[in-house]
């Protein structure tokens, strides 16, 4: 190696040995811009108090349904997350819900819609008078005891969880559920949304509503997935365990405790 080698050498070794200490230089000075920077943000955030009054929506309808929300998706959560047995009975569950919610609401969007024209009392009217009309009808003499009345009565009587799950195919776990659940939350479903006058409120309430509803259930999913055992039973268990140690059941051990 010759002399103007070495010189070249020691002259990168010296700009290596430069840089690296600019950088670490400009690390140092970054590190303690931030540093300050989260001390004066801590300071200001400490003495100004937690933020217990945060900024509304622009939309009267979202603000309503953000209020409803936080009633009704933590009974919505409780019931969902019991369902443990199978994913069908979820799967019921959801679809029930979420059904039974744009029943409610469209009987409402509909007389919000007409104005209140007197559509309905029209229709009242009409039954009313249609009602009984038929003479032959009035002259049928019911002999059956009270007792018969009673029983027929109660057999002809439809289970108002079968009317609930109208339309909707489904686990019947789910769905008995689904109606324990809705009975607790329809009624602010419905207050909520007939708060709101304005058609555009109206409108969003509704499809957020149901928007909302939808990504919750995706939540409590996701979150049951890491957390859901497989059902067993003592049966399943002393089972696996012979299979383990390859001996076979003994009579005693046959005996199922369920």
């Amino acid at each position: 190696m010759n002399q103007e080698e070495k010189i070249l050498r020691e002259n990168i070794r010296q700009i290596i040995r430069l840089v690296k200490q600019k950088k670490n230089t400009e690390e140092d000075t970054l590190r303690q811009v931030v540093r300050e920077f989260i001390d004066v943000e801590m300071q200001t955030l400490t003495e100004a108090g937690p933020d217990v009054d945060p900024t509304p929506n622009k939309s009267t309808g979202i603000n309503v349904l953000e209020e409803l929300l936080k009633k009704i998706i933590p009974i919505i959560e409780t019931d969902y997350k019991s369902l443990t047995t199978n994913n069908s009975q979820r799967e019921s569950y959801r679809s029930h819900i979420i059904n039974a919610v744009i029943n409610s609401l469209t009987p409402a969007k509909i007389n919000t819609a007409a104005g209140g024209d007197g559509v309905e009392d029209d229709l009242e009217e009409e039954i009313e008078i249609n009602v009984g009309d038929n003479p032959v009808d009035n002259k049928f003499i019911d002999i059956r005891t009270d007792a018969e009345k009673s029983a027929d009565d109660e057999e002809e009587e439809e289970d108002p969880r079968d009317a609930f799950g109208t339309d909707v195919e489904g686990d019947e776990t789910g769905r008995n559920m689904a109606y324990q659940s809705y009975k607790k939350i329809e009624t602010s479903i419905i207050d909520s949304y007939e708060l709101l006058g304005d058609p555009e409120d109206q409108e969003l309430f509704y499809d957020y509503l149901v928007a909302n509803l939808k990504l919750y259930f995706d939540k409590f999913e996701e979150e049951l997935a890491g957390s859901l055992d497989e059902p067993t039973n003592q049966a399943y268990t002393d089972a696996a365990q012979q299979a383990d140690v390859g001996t076979e059941p003994t009579g005693d051990e046959l005996e199922l405790e369920l």
